[in-house]
C-alpha cells in the first residue's frame, strides 16, 4: 500500500510546531543553566566565605570553648547552619538529620581537607525535602587537622524561585504557543492557499480549459508566481487559439485545391471528358491546384523552420544593394508584361549581416505583393538608405489600391489576405508577409506597413549595418 505524503500546509505547520516546540526546551534548560551557575554556584561561594571567615579567627592549637561559643553565636545569627566538629569522621553523628552512609567524608575529602581546600557536598535530604548544600572548611595546626567547620543549607527548588514569575509567565506562555500555533496553521493555509490554486489551475489546463485564473491579492513571492502563472496560462490560451486558428486555416486553403483534383480527376476517370482539349482544360486546372498545394506546404515548412530556429542563418557582409537588384532583374518579364515601372534609389554603400538566401527570399515576397496588387501601368518604387544609429532602412512602394486602415495591424499573419478571392485567384499562398517578418526578425530588424487607399502601400524594413570594428574585437 502506498504511503500518503504529507501536504505542503501539514509540513509548514509541523515545522512551526516544532520550532516551538524546540523554543520551549531551549527556555527550560536555558532556566535550568541560570539556577545552576546564578544561584547553586552564589550559594557555594557564600558557604566557603562564611566558613573561611569563621576559619581566620583560629590561631591553632587545641579548640577552645570560648572558640565554640562564639561559632555558636554566629550560628544564630546566619542563615545557614554551621556545626564545628573537632573530629571530621565523626561529622556525620553531629548533623540532626539523618543520612544514607556512615561517613560524610571519605579518605579523598579528608587528603583535601589536610591540603587546606574546602569540599563541597550536595545531595537529596528526605528532612527537607530537597537538595542541601554543604563546605567544609578545615581547621589546620601546621599540617594537622585539628577539626572543621560544617557549613549547609538547603537549596530552594526552580519552582520556588521563580514562584511569583511563573504564576503570571506560564498562562502567558500557554496562552502565546497556543496563539503561535493557530497562526502558523493560518499562515500555512494563507501560503499554501495560492499552489493549491495553482494546482486546479494546472489540472484544468491539462483538460483543455486554459481560462482558469488565480486570484491574486498578495505582493510577495507567492503573489508574484501567481501573476507569473495566470500570464503563462494566458499565453499558453493563446498559442492554443492560435494552433486551432492555423489548423483551421490549413483545412480551409487545402479543401479548395483538393476538391478541384479530385473532381476533375474523377470526371476525366469517368469518361465524361469527350474532347481532347477539354482533357487538356481539366489537366491544366489539376497541375495549377497542385501547384498551389506544393506552394504551401513549402512555405508553410519554411515558416515552421523560421520560427523554430531550425535552420540555423548562415551571415555574412552583403551589399544589400546588389542583393536587391538581382533579385529585380528575375522578375523583369513579369514587370514588362504588366508594363510596370520601376524606379529604384539604392545606395551601394550599405552593408548588412546576413544570410543572403534568406535576405533574397524578403525581397522576392515583397515584390510578389506589389506587382501582384499593382495595376497595368503602374509604378514600384524602392528605396535603400543609411539610417541614424548605424541602420539601414529598405522601402518597397507599390502604386495599388492600398489597404484599409482597420487591416493594417492584420498584416503578417499567417494566411492573412486583403482580398480573398483576388488573391487565391493569382495563387498567393497568405504566408509571404509573415515569412518576411520572421526573417526580419531573426536578422534584428523591424518591419512596419503604411497605405491609403486609392494610393498604394508601403513597406518599411529597417536593419542592422556591419560593424567592421565591433567583428575585430570579436
Amino acid at each position: 500500500m502506498r504511503r500518503k505524503s504529507m501536504t505542503l500546509v501539514q509540513k509548514i505547520w509541523l515545522a512551526m510546531s516544532l520550532v516551538v516546540i524546540i523554543t520551549v526546551l531551549f527556555s527550560y534548560f536555558l532556566l535550568n543553566y541560570f539556577y545552576q551557575n546564578l544561584y547553586v554556584n552564589k550559594v557555594e561561594q557564600t558557604l566557603i566565605e562564611e566558613g573561611r571567615n569563621l576559619a581566620s579567627d583560629y590561631q591553632g592549637g587545641p579548640i577552645t570553648e570560648e572558640y565554640r561559643k562564639r561559632v555558636e553565636w554566629y550560628n544564630e545569627k546566619t542563615t545557614s547552619e554551621v556545626l564545628l566538629v573537632s573530629n571530621p569522621r565523626e561529622l556525620s553523628a553531629c548533623l540532626p538529620f539523618q543520612i544514607d552512609y556512615d561517613s560524610l567524608i571519605s579518605e579523598a575529602d579528608r587528603q583535601k581537607l589536610l591540603e587546606g581546600k574546602v569540599v563541597t557536598k550536595t545531595g537529596y535530604e528526605k528532612r527537607f525535602g530537597r537538595k542541601i548544600m554543604g563546605v567544609i572548611v578545615p581547621l589546620l595546626d601546621e599540617h594537622r587537622l585539628q577539626g572543621v567547620f560544617y557549613l549547609y543549607i538547603p537549596l530552594a527548588t526552580i519552582q520556588e524561585m521563580t514562584k511569583e514569575a511563573a504564576s503570571i509567565w506560564i498562562p502567558l506562555a500557554i496562552l502565546f504557543v497556543a496563539a503561535l500555533l493557530l497562526f502558523g496553521k493560518k499562515m500555512a493555509d494563507r501560503l499554501a492557499g495560492p499552489l493549491k490554486e495553482m494546482e486546479r489551475v494546472a489540472y484544468s489546463m491539462s483538460q483543455g480549459d486554459y481560462e482558469a485564473r488565480i486570484p491574486t491579492q498578495a505582493n510577495d513571492e507567492i503573489g508574484r508566481l501567481s501573476r507569473a502563472f495566470n500570464v503563462m496560462a494566458k499565453a499558453i490560451h493563446e498559442e492554443d487559439m492560435r494552433k486551432r486558428e492555423f489548423l483551421a486555416n490549413v483545412s480551409h486553403e487545402l479543401r479548395t485545391p483538393l476538391s478541384y483534383v479530385k473532381g476533375y480527376s474523377e470526371a476525366i476517370l469517368a469518361g465524361m471528358v469527350k474532347t481532347k482539349e477539354e482533357e487538356t482544360k481539366y489537366m491544366k486546372l489539376i497541375h495549377r491546384e497542385a501547384g498551389r498545394m506544393e506552394r504551401l506546404v513549402r512555405d508553410l515548412l519554411d515558416l515552421a523552420q523560421l520560427e523554430g530556429k531550425s535552420v540555423p542563418l548562415q551571415k555574412v557582409p552583403l551589399v544589400f544593394s546588389q542583393v536587391i537588384e538581382d533579385t529585380l532583374a528575375k522578375y523583369e518579364p513579369f514587370l514588362h508584361e504588366k508594363e510596370i515601372q520601376v524606379v529604384a534609389d539604392l545606395s551601394p554603400e550599405v552593408i548588412v549581416e546576413g544570410d543572403g538566401d534568406r535576405m533574397e527570399q524578403v525581397i522576392h515576397n515583397l515584390l510578389d505583393n506589389a506587382i501582384r496588387y499593382t495595376p497595368k501601368g503602374g509604378t514600384i518604387t524602392l528605396q535603400l538608405f543609411e539610417a541614424e544609429t548605424h541602420s539601414c532602412c529598405f522601402v518597397i512602394r507599390d502604386s495599388g489600391k492600398g489597404i484599409p486602415k482597420e487591416k493594417l495591424p492584420l498584416l503578417g499573419q499567417r494566411f492573412f489576405r486583403v482580398d480573398q478571392a483576388r488573391t487565391r485567384a493569382e495563387g498567393g499562398t497568405g504566408l509571404g508577409l509573415a515569412i518576411v517578418k520572421q526573417i526580419v526578425h531573426l536578422h534584428g530588424g523591424t518591419i512596419a506597413f503604411a497605405s491609403e487607399e486609392g494610393k498604394g502601400t508601403e513597406v518599411f524594413i529597417c536593419l542592422p549595418m556591419w560593424d567592421d570594428q565591433q567583428h575585430e574585437v570579436e
